[in-house]
């Protein structure tokens, strides 16, 4: 409490009115910083300049020369190779001074951070009021803190909710509250989406599941030997995500948004599956798990009278850009204005 202080008197000092982007700064990653990025201090930041180091990540690369994709790659003890970000602005953010919700939009397995940049997401979000930030999160890393890796670090979900999310709110013009914060992926990255939402329940008020799995327990826990397979074969060297042969139960529980449905009340959810995959041996068992799991997992959150927004659409397991800008401008709506 004495180095907070004295931390504060600092920026006071040197700072007429300071903002919440300097005060998360200099608190760094002090404990501190979960309260602050609740948004309860001070409801604007100021104009993003170049980046900083903060919440134990240290930037290795960086491209701020493009004035709207913005391009970072870090050093941090949470995974055992330097993941990168890229941040995608809007067009105005630069003459604006407004402050804007984010959207965390999460790739598919065997994907990375580059993903939907190379689905052109700078032409179909050209005029949109929302900051996009799009993180690397494993070839096979299911957005989770293995339960065993033999390669290093592998802790996405550390990386994504104790470093980058309280590091955007740092360095650019963000609502960092409930209210300011939407989370969507692909695939591996839909799971992650759902599972974000729910185990950190104060911090996305909507999510959005594109050919995401929902339910991690159905065919006899298919979902997960799957991720346990995945992982070990591309990114753990025989490590796993959620233990083998005995399962971590308490941990496969808490990312399971089938066990989890109160925990999806009052935000918005967005789901999308394909109702006719491929022959494709790939395609056809993803999708088709994905849409019996959104099945059930649409069934529960009827019971429990939460509302959502669903489609099941032609085709297999792949992002559909209709739906994807369809989801954006409801992201848009439901959140606070930038």
């Amino acid at each position: 409490m004495i180095v907070l202080s004295l931390l504060l008197q600092e920026i006071m000092v040197s700072a007429p009115r300071p903002t919440r982007r300097t005060i998360l700064k200099a608190a760094g990653g002090l404990t501190v910083a979960a309260g602050l990025g609740a948004g309860t201090i001070l409801a604007t930041s100021a104009a993003a300049n170049a980046a900083d180091d903060g919440f134990g990540l240290h930037i290795t690369e960086r491209n701020e020369a493009d004035p709207r994709m913005r391009y970072y790659r870090f050093a941090t003890d949470q995974i055992g190779w330097d993941p990168a970000v890229n941040v995608l602005l809007p067009s105005d953010y630069h003459t604006s001074g407004r402050t804007y919700p984010v959207l965390y939009l999460l790739h598919g397995g065997l994907g990375d951070f580059i993903e939907f940049d190379r689905l052109r997401i700078r032409e179909w979000t050209a005029n949109l009021p929302i900051i996009i930030v799009m993180p690397d999160g494993g070839k096979a890393g299911w957005y989770s803190n293995p339960v065993a890796s033999n390669t290093g670090p592998r802790n996405w979900e550390n990386f994504h909710l104790n470093q980058l999310v309280p590091w955007i709110d740092a360095n650019f013009r963000t609502y960092a509250e409930f209210a300011g914060r939407a989370v969507s992926g692909f695939s591996m990255g839909g799971f992650g989406a759902l599972k974000y939402t729910a185990k950190y329940y104060g911090h996305f008020a909507s999510v959005s599941s594109h050919s995401g799995p929902a339910s991690l327990r159905r065919d006899a826990g298919l979902v997960v030997h799957w991720a346990n397979v995945s992982s070990a074969t591309v990114d753990l060297a025989g490590g796993s995500i959620y233990g083998v042969p005995l399962w971590d139960e308490k941990r496969v529980s808490a990312d399971n948004p089938m066990e989890n449905i109160e925990r999806y009340r009052g935000k918005r959810i967005f789901l999308v599956a394909g109702t006719s995959p491929s022959p494709d041996p790939f395609d056809y068992a993803n999708e088709t798990q994905v849409l019996a799991g959104q099945r059930e997992f649409k069934a529960a959150l009827d019971r429990a009278n939460i509302p959502y927004i669903a489609h099941e659409d032609e085709g297999g397991h792949k992002v559909r850009i209709n739906r994807m800008t369809e989801d954006l401008n409801g992201i848009i709506a439901h959140l606070k204005k930038a």
